[in-house]
């Protein structure tokens, strides 16, 4: 549970790093979230506790008011009964992840030809910006990407002159979560997402935390298992319906 616990806090600290920069976080009793309007992500709103009849209500107005659309994350350490309410209440799944851990002592041996850059310009994250969308299929706004983040580093992945991926790598107390690691479409099948992985485990070996912490799809699972990552838990993100115009 601990590990769980790790992870969780780590993905959640990230949403907040990114935010704060920009004044789009916000806390309440029973949540907290992330609202950035010309980003797609984070866009998250996430509970201090599980679902209950008490908090649906509340949470289901936020959702509904906001102009731009909010992901709910549902961690299957919350009861179960959780998903009921959520679909008597119009929420719908989005999708799903799997939260991995990792606790890893030494380097991966890395042969290979990419090399990772920091993002450090404006230049860079827009750069970095538009691999992620070609890769993932949604907008993450430079302006997340060009702030200093104290203990979060955007990386952009080179073969040779040629950007071919991106990935992130944000501390927290007590691990260090790998995220946001992209392949664009024309640079896929080449071992790069593999290499990529491997880089930043070794960069993310710079800090105290042996804990590695990430949140695979269905697709990327294979390789994170591959890499010594163990499954512990599910992550269902929610959407709630708006009525029709």
């Amino acid at each position: 549970m601990k590990k769980i616990k790790l992870n969780i806090e780590n993905l959640t600290s990230l949403w907040q790093t990114v935010s704060e920069p920009v004044d789009s976080f916000f806390m309440e009793k029973e949540y907290r979230y992330s609202l950035i309007e010309k980003s797609e992500w984070p866009n998250r709103l996430w509970l201090n506790q599980g679902i209950s009849p008490q908090n649906i209500a509340m949470i289901k107005a936020k959702m509904a008011s906001s102009l731009t659309n909010l992901t709910l994350p549902i961690w299957d350490i919350y009861p179960n009964n959780s998903l009921e309410i959520l679909a008597k209440n119009g929420f719908t799944l989005k999708f799903e992840q799997i939260g991995m851990s990792l606790n890893r002592k030494h380097v991966f041996p890395v042969p290979g030809t990419l090399n990772l850059k920091k993002v450090t310009t404006q230049k860079q994250a827009q750069l970095w910006s538009d691999l992620f969308r070609k890769s993932f299929g949604y907008l993450i706004h430079p302006i997340l990407i060009s702030n200093s983040h104290k203990n979060t580093t955007f990386y952009l992945a080179f073969h040779g002159k040629v950007a071919v991926g991106t990935g992130i790598l944000h501390t927290s107390t007590g691990a260090s979560g790998i995220h946001s690691v992209g392949i664009i479409p024309e640079q896929r099948r080449k071992g790069y997402a593999e290499q990529i992985m491997k880089l930043i485990i070794n960069e993310s070996l710079q800090t105290q935390n042996q804990l590695i912490t990430l949140q695979a799809s269905n697709m990327g699972k294979a390789l994170y298992l591959k890499l010594g990552f163990e499954e512990q838990f599910t992550i269902k993100n929610y959407t709630l319906k708006r009525p029709s115009n």
